[in-house]
């Protein structure tokens, strides 16, 4: 089956790669609890970001972009997440994963 969808930014239909690395950005740039009809939407990224750069907040940050993955992108196995933290409130999480046997890398930069 082939999925494919809307971009957000021009309106125009996009691949299913690329409508599965748009969602994971979505995903994980939306604090839980902040949309209207779907409190339980997003992740818990927003409040690890100010957190210490050690390697606890690193495993919570993992968890929880697995987690929000697992419950809101059910079209991408994850098979690795690498985050890199940069100046303070600052990081990127590179997502790898596997979507109808096709290898997939999304990158989300948080701020």
């Amino acid at each position: 089956m082939t999925w494919s969808g809307m971009n957000r930014g021009n309106g125009r239909e996009i691949n299913d790669l690329s409508h599965i690395r748009q969602s994971i950005a979505d995903i994980l740039t939306t604090p839980i609890g902040t949309r209207i009809m779907r409190r339980e939407y997003g992740s818990h990224i927003s409040e690890l970001i100010d957190q210490p750069q050690n390697g606890a907040t690193r495993m919570k940050m993992m968890a929880a972009t697995v987690m929000a993955l697992l419950a809101w992108e059910p079209r991408v196995d994850v098979v690795q997440i690498d985050i890199a933290k940069s100046d303070a409130g600052a990081a990127e999480i590179t997502v790898h994963g596997v979507v109808n046997g096709q290898n997939l890398a999304a990158t989300v930069r948080l701020s």
